[in-house]
């Protein structure tokens, strides 16, 4: 199995944190960047965090600038995202991704071609 496996999503209040956790199966993300891309019905997959596993050079979007933290278990091929001061317009769709983007295409989605089945963040206000 490629895919990454996401899990940690629920529903929340405005203000509450949750953290999603991006596990790897069958893989190793050695060599690859991991990212959190979000998705809601009306809105095209928007990029939301990366890591470059190797290095740990990290992105993120501007809407989650100072809210959103990465971290990962380099020996549990784990990476999580904490999301903290949560807001309604944060729900989504939450998706895991691994690719080998070049800086400036981190942040689209083409250039990823492992994704998750996604988890569902619902943040009430």
């Amino acid at each position: 199995q490629e895919q990454p496996v996401e899990s940690g999503g629920g529903l929340v209040q405005a203000g509450d944190s949750l953290r999603l956790t991006c596990a790897a199966s069958g893989r190793t993300f050695s060599g690859y960047s991991v990212a959190w891309f979000r998705q809601t019905p009306d809105k095209e997959r928007e990029f939301v965090a990366a890591i470059r596993w190797s290095g740990g050079n990290q992105w993120f979007a501007d809407s989650v600038k100072g809210r959103f933290t990465i971290s990962r278990d380099i020996a549990k091929n784990t990476m999580y995202l904490q999301m903290n001061s949560l807001k309604p317009e944060d729900t989504a769709v939450y998706f895991c991704a691994i690719g080998r983007p070049i800086q400036s295409t981190v942040a689209k989605p083409e250039s990823y071609y492992h994704w998750g089945q996604g988890t569902q963040v619902t943040v009430s206000s």
